[in-house]
């Protein structure tokens, strides 16, 4: 019930009007587009409840969006639920598949929603550590993990906070175990978008074998960035996704409707428009990775995300959680420390996460205040 490092880091940086490179929103406005229509639904008059799966012009926006962009069969009618962000949809996830005593495997680092919501279920999170600097997935270690107790695997790609990528043979190699043991396959995939260079995505949901088992969620707030809509969803087979909107009917009941109609119509936009997202934050990306780096730190490096990963031991640092408590009183600037990412910090204990997800004069001006570092 403790308050979440997230939260903790915005609170600091407020309290010490420091420039917020820990918790992942972008500080522009998103496409006019998208805005636009959200506006528009508002003065039309659509602000009342729309129906507890979303309203149909999304759940059709998100069905095509998952077949244009990776083949995908999803049904707008039974295959897609509209949530109050994706926290929202793998939180019901969880919570309509998981049972007391039950297990989950989760890469490690991961987004500290998994661990709590299995603790609040009286489940429990098994972690499967990925290391820098490639954190390449072991998949000895994953089918190790797996015990007759392992009820589901939390996949998460474009991963957070790595920025890593799964590839191709990686998603195989657990679509192999998830079949081998019977497994239900959660996959956060919220960044699919805001993937850089020339990286690819590719939904674990579209090997062969693995839709059936595998419950997807997306967000339209991460790839607009618009992240206080809170307009997420899940998709899947329909007895999957009937189950999350079960739980999520209990939790929210709906999520904004007129947001929603801006969503439908950012999921609408020309492919284009959707990779230039990805590019413009891939160019933010290197001007804070080069930054970092001209500090003499030694910067992962990220394929994809908000966020990017440095080790910050050449500044004398050895424990990132009081170091990042300590920087927005000390220079303005506050970051996310990596260990609240894991089970255990030992081997972490000097990574910090920042984001890349501001713009270009704010990230300047960040880099300008660690110089006092």
């Amino acid at each position: 019930m403790a308050e979440t490092i997230f939260s903790e880091m915005s609170r600091l940086a407020l309290e010490h009007d420091a420039i917020n490179l820990g918790q992942g929103f972008p500080d522009t406005p998103g496409p006019r587009e998208v805005v636009d229509a959200a506006v528009a639904a508002m003065h039309k008059g659509w602000n009342q409840y729309p129906p507890a799966v979303g309203i149909a012009s999304l759940r059709t926006a998100i069905a095509e969006h998952q077949r244009h962009w990776y083949g995908l069969d999803v049904a707008a009618d039974g295959g897609v639920v509209v949530c109050s962000g994706a926290s929202e949809a793998l939180s019901s996830a969880m919570t309509a598949l998981l049972r007391p005593g039950d297990e989950v495997i989760a890469l490690e680092p991961y987004y500290d929603l998994y661990g709590a919501t299995a603790e609040l279920l009286g489940a429990r999170l098994v972690p499967v550590r990925i290391h820098a600097p490639d954190y390449a997935v072991d998949a000895d270690a994953v089918r190790a993990a797996v015990t007759d107790r392992t009820r589901m695997i939390v996949l998460n790609t474009p991963h957070n906070p790595t920025g890593a990528v799964l590839s191709r043979a990686e998603l195989q190699s657990i679509a192999d175990i998830a079949i081998e043991h019977d497994l239900v396959v959660l996959s956060d995939e919220v960044y699919e978008h805001l993937v850089f260079d020339d990286e690819r995505h590719i939904p674990i949901a579209s090997l062969p074998g693995m839709f059936e088992r595998t419950i997807t969620v997306g967000s339209g707030g991460k790839t607009f960035s618009v992240t206080g809509w809170k307009i997420g969803w899940a998709t899947g087979p329909a007895d999957l996704v009937g189950k999350v909107l079960g739980v999520k009917q209990w939790f929210s009941f709906a999520a904004g409707t007129p947001l929603q109609h801006g969503i439908a119509t950012g999921l609408e936009l020309p492919d284009e428009r959707l990779e230039a997202l990805g590019a413009d934050l891939g160019r933010k990306r290197d001007l804070l990775t080069e930054g970092l780096r001209d500090l003499g730190l030694e910067v992962f490096h990220s394929k994809a995300t908000y966020f990017v990963t440095a080790d910050v031991a050449p500044l004398g640092v050895t424990d990132s959680l009081e170091f990042c408590r300590s920087l927005p009183e000390r220079v303005g600037v506050a970051a996310v420390p990596n260990q609240v990412f894991h089970a255990s910090p030992v081997g972490v204990e000097t990574q910090v996460r920042f984001a890349c997800c501001k713009r270009d004069e704010v990230l300047a001006d960040a880099l300008l205040r660690l110089r006092k570092l």
